[in-house]
């Protein structure tokens, strides 16, 4: 987030502004773990809240007005979706009221997401794969859809009994990233589940005594996120290990202000990433995969804007493809089938869902039925 106003509120001695410059600082800086970007709108609006002009209901009944209105103001990049979920962790992160039970971030889920996904507050009924970049394309093992209440029941029973008595500060960042980094490993839904995740444990910390009111989230959503995964994967016989390191740093900077450094590329499994010797060098690495991140949210975003029944293997059928051709590349039917492995027909039908969702376009002077990723 460059240049990003709500910074200068945090620093505030003002109690008021600083903590709605805060929740607003966060929920915006969230929306990067799908790759999303929020509006001028949004931040002017934020503002007039921080400023006391506005309430966090009117700022949100302005928004929703906004887009009713301009109904083309949402570009292919889900502009509104930021947008709104934004303003609703805003919302959510206000309030004081707060229950630790598996209803509760269930009921988080459905606030921020009602209106986008058609499975907002709803536990998925099928099962999930999803291609990481930390893990150089491998998937993290998510909870098995038929066992999700029962697992989200179990973590929530077995946390909640937990002591924190007479233990260390290191050692309760050490089970607190235990505790989160399995609660986002069961990925209770079929989207959403970071931000979810995100929301629901700031608001838990508040009831453990932390403040939390930095920018620490706000300004490492997308580190938040690799950090979880790599706590929940292991690769034993290429010598990788699930850890909770990643995520730890992240807390002792959250919740110590320490300050360490966060950085997405020395979570990469390969370990090529992590040393370099020119700073530009490092600059590019983070933001190409940035952009690459932030173009399968794209991808995803499309498809399941353009139906919610899309299966994760259709999804991950267009990572695959996309992942080989990328934005430039021109391809057509065959080669679909020897990237995806598909038959001629189900080849077809992935073709036409892609071009129907505009995740893909037609192009011509390469000869009749090739196509191209649109983003």
């Amino acid at each position: 987030m460059d240049k990003d106003p709500f910074k200068e509120y945090i620093k505030q001695s003002e109690p008021n502004k600083r903590d709605k410059g805060y929740v607003w600082h966060t929920a915006i800086g969230l929306q990067a773990v799908d790759g999303l970007k929020t509006s001028k709108y949004l931040i002017d609006t934020a503002i007039k809240n921080i400023e006391g002009d506005i309430s966090i209901d009117e700022a949100q009944e302005l928004l929703n007005t906004y887009y009713e209105e301009n109904p083309k103001a949402d570009t292919e990049d889900r502009t509104e979706e930021a947008d709104k979920v934004a303003v609703r962790i805003a919302k959510i992160l206000s309030e004081k009221a707060f229950s630790f039970t598996p209803n509760e971030y269930i009921s988080i889920h459905k606030k921020l997401f009602a209106g986008i996904y058609g499975h907002a507050g709803k536990l998925r009924d099928y099962n999930i794969t999803k291609k990481e970049w930390v893990l150089n394309g491998a998937t993290v093992l998510y909870g098995s859809a038929s066992e999700l209440r029962a697992t989200l029941d179990y973590d929530f029973a077995e946390e909640k009994k937990f002591s924190y008595k007479n233990l260390s500060m290191e050692e309760i960042i050490h089970h607190l990233a235990i505790f989160i980094s399995r609660l986002w490993q069961i990925h209770v839904f079929g989207e959403g589940n970071t931000r979810t995740t995100a929301v629901f444990f700031i608001k838990y910390l508040r009831t453990l005594g932390f403040d939390v009111t930095n920018d620490i989230f706000a300004e490492n959503a997308w580190y938040f996120r690799n950090a979880l995964v790599r706590a929940n994967y292991n690769d034993l016989k290429n010598g990788v290990h699930e850890t909770t390191e990643y995520l730890e740093l992240f807390l002792r900077n959250l919740l110590l202000d320490e300050k360490n450094e966060l950085h997405n590329r020395s979570m990469h499994i390969s370990g090529k990433f992590k040393e370099t010797d020119f700073e530009s060098a490092k600059v590019d690495i983070e933001n190409a995969e940035e952009d690459i991140e932030s173009q399968k949210a794209d991808i995803r975003n499309k498809l399941l804007a353009f139906s919610d029944m899309i299966s994760e293997k259709t999804i991950n059928h267009t990572f695959e493809l996309f992942s080989k051709c990328g934005k430039e590349e021109y391809f057509g039917r065959t080669i679909v089938e020897d990237i995806t492995g598909l038959k001629s027909t189900r080849a077809s039908e992935l073709i036409k869902l892609l071009v129907d969702s505009k995740v893909i376009v037609s192009v011509t002077g390469h000869g009749k039925g090739k196509y191209r990723f649109q983003l």
